[in-house]
């Protein structure tokens, strides 16, 4: 019989913690973007130079934003010339001819600490990240795919903290935005993925696995994440109309989209279909756990709706734009939750071996 010890419960809360904590540090990237705050700290991994960021312009010398375009512009060609060595030509262009790279803000003490703290967070997570790691210790003799997934997630926290200062140091290049969007995406799934392994023994086969299902559950959960990146581009868009605009007119941002905008509307209503279709097909089932799942991935994705039609027709508020982007990722963590749960909950699912952790 299976031994749910100490190890095993460790490890689940310090999984299920840190899952929290990415949501958390995308909302508060959110409010990063929707406050302007991206460059608060011009530079990385320090702010202004400093482990803790000033509070007054009086602390900086009198030429601190041609000291951090100059620092930054510098590596920015160290990486172009490290993507030509490697065949990036193209990318490796793009950041070299970048010219908001050489465009500084000035020193906000507001944005300064918002960015500051948005970086704190980032340590926590590595550090939970880390615990994790060193939690999964025990699995290498049960479950080695637990350790080493673990191990992958705090490789990609520390790629993530290198593509963030990248983010930086280009003043919020697109591109790397993107990517950043897509790692943290990427982050979220393999840290519940590797939860739900961890207790895998402990969810009892309840129904026949079905290759329609969960080709579909995939599919939304990979349309959704399409989606995301879609409205990232968007975003970009939105803060290049907002530079453009000086900040003022937001009635008329909309107006001035362009193709990503048009394609993240019309896509949604793709989505809308597909997870209904979805639904539809897990509430067959009549499973407690896999409908109360649908009924919260239901919520999120009206409720996605909802602010994504405010933001269009009420001149973008500020303060959805992070909820936006925020249950979008939530939207997606539900989705994927329900396919490795439905992978483990069928009876085709592959036998897991007996967990004793001691």
């Amino acid at each position: 019989m299976t031994n749910k010890s100490f190890p095993y419960k460790r490890f689940r809360n310090i999984g299920v913690l840190t899952v929290v904590a990415v949501y958390f540090l995308i909302l508060v990237g959110g409010i990063v973007r929707s406050t302007g705050s991206g460059m608060g700290c011009p530079d990385w991994p320090k702010c202004f130079g400093s482990w803790v960021p000033p509070t007054d312009v009086s602390q900086l010398p009198d030429d601190y934003l041609e000291v951090y375009k100059h620092q930054r512009v510098e590596k920015n060609q160290r990486l172009a010339g490290l993507l030509d060595k490697v065949g990036f030509d193209t990318v490796a262009g793009e950041l070299r001819d970048h010219p908001l790279q050489h465009i500084e803000t000035d020193f906000n003490v507001t944005k300064t600490w918002i960015e500051y703290i948005n970086r704190l967070v980032g340590v926590v997570i590595g550090i939970l990240i880390f615990l994790t790691v060193l939690y999964a210790i025990p699995y290498l003799k049960s479950d080695k795919s637990v350790f080493y997934l673990s191990l992958l997630s705090f490789v990609l926290v520390g790629f993530q903290g290198w593509l963030g200062s990248i983010v930086v140091s280009t003043n919020l290049l697109p591109v790397t935005i993107s990517i950043h969007m897509a790692v943290a995406l990427v982050l979220v799934a393999l840290l519940q993925y590797v939860v739900i392994r961890s207790q895998s023994a402990f969810i009892t086969p309840r129904f026949e696995a079905s290759k329609q299902l969960f080709f579909v559950i995939g599919l939304v959960a990979a349309a959704t994440f399409v989606q995301i990146l879609i409205g990232t581009q968007v975003r970009e868009e939105v803060d290049t109309v907002a530079f453009e605009m000086n900040g003022s007119n937001r009635d008329l941002w909309v107006d001035q989209l362009g193709l990503s905008f048009n394609i993240h509307r019309s896509f949604s209503i793709l989505l809308l279909a597909l997870h209904l279709y979805m639904a539809y097909l897990i509430y067959k089932l009549k499973d407690r756990r896999l409908n109360m799942m649908t009924n919260w991935m239901m919520v999120l994705l009206v409720a996605e709706i909802a602010f994504g039609v405010i933001m269009a027709y009420f001149a973008i508020p500020a303060f959805l734009q992070p909820l936006h982007l925020t249950i979008a990722t939530l939207l997606f963590g539900v989705q994927f939750l329900i396919l490795i749960f439905y992978y483990y909950a069928s009876k085709k699912a592959v036998e897991k071996p007996v967990v004793v952790l001691n």
